[in-house]
């Protein structure tokens, strides 16, 4: 069983986790939480309710540019796609986890240097 992760790291891990997904292809809402969900093996368990606030956080930040997309009377989607911008904070966003994920291993390996 997977353990679920808590709020506040799953907010934290929204920037990273959204870019990075948009860094792989153009995506849509229902897409993007199932590639999250996909990634994490079910740990991360996102909602609409969540998804949607970062994306039109991210949009109004230039990190994504969004449009829309369908057949005439068919269904149309909302697809985001990552902006210059977003993909210099994708970078900027994982070289800081990488050096959060270093302090946590090492604290949980006991391999503290203090």
């Amino acid at each position: 069983m997977v353990t679920p992760v808590t709020k506040d790291l799953t907010a934290a891990s929204a920037l990273p986790l959204v870019l990075g997904v948009l860094a792989e292809s153009d995506s849509y809402g229902y897409a993007i939480i199932r590639s999250i969900a996909g990634l994490s093996q079910g740990a991360l368990a996102w909602t609409e309710g969540m998804l949607y606030p970062v994306l039109h956080r991210l949009e109004a930040q230039g990190l994504v540019e969004a449009r829309w997309e369908g057949e005439a009377g068919g269904r149309r989607r909302r697809y985001y796609r990552l902006t210059p911008a977003g993909s210099a904070a994708l970078e900027a966003s994982v070289e800081q986890w990488r050096i959060v994920n270093a302090a946590v291993e090492a604290v949980a390996g006991g391999k503290r240097d203090v």
